[in-house]
């Protein structure tokens, strides 16, 4: 049902973004992501993961609100996850999304091009994960919102959705090439509520940060 939601604010979202707008145009971009999950495990630990890298590509919407202010919504497909040094052996989680940004762009001329700068929050639905042990050895995460007392004791869970808030800043040329830094803070626990454990604690959250090429049409 919830995944139903998120299809129809996406479609709602795009649709909205050309009827505000005749000059609405539309950016493809991809790049690198540096990502981890931090928080606190059950029993109120701080996590002590460490950074992966992974990838991002997708495509923008740039639709203009007031001079030099634009709203841009995306689709983007993005990779997250962590690396968890601590278990035994070594493992890293690997998560795959379909991530909808909402961003507000200031876009002014400095000398041959544009410089940008941007905020809004993201939400995202995870469309698959792994755990990825030392050896090589994998396995599928289950995501749900709920981990019942019956559920299997050796799988990974975690909640299908996230969202959070996004930050950047870049330079686009006159061409339409651009270059862009974000800043990504997860505010959603992606961790499910565990009926197995009666004082859990734990709040895992997605941060991190992403570097992207693109060009606008």
């Amino acid at each position: 049902m919830k995944a139903k939601i998120f299809s129809i604010i996406m479609v709602l979202v795009i649709s909205t973004t050309f009827a505000l707008s005749q000059k609405t145009t539309f950016s493809l971009l991809g790049g690198v992501n540096f990502q981890n999950m931090n928080g606190k495990d059950n029993a109120g630990n701080k996590l002590d993961y460490k950074f992966i890298t992974c990838f991002h590509a997708g495509i923008h919407l740039f639709s203009p609100i007031a001079p030099e202010f634009y709203f841009q919504p995306g689709l983007l497909f993005s990779t997250k996850g962590a690396n968890n040094k601590i278990a035994n052996p070594d493992l890293k989680y690997r998560l795959s999304y379909i991530e909808l940004p909402l961003n507000i762009v200031y876009r002014g001329e400095m000398r041959d091009g544009y410089v940008m700068l941007g905020f809004g929050p993201y939400m995202a639905f995870a469309v698959g994960g792994k755990v990825i042990f030392e050896n090589d050895a994998r396995q599928d995460i289950v995501f749900t919102t709920v981990v019942e007392t019956s559920d299997d004791p050796l799988a990974t869970y975690l909640n299908p959705f996230d969202a959070g808030a996004n930050i950047f800043a870049g330079y686009e040329l006159e061409s339409g090439m651009f270059l862009q830094l974000n800043t990504q803070l997860g505010l959603l626990k992606i961790n499910p509520e565990d009926k197995r454990i009666t004082t859990d604690e734990k709040k895992v959250r997605n941060t991190g940060f992403c570097l992207s090429l693109g060009y606008r049409f």
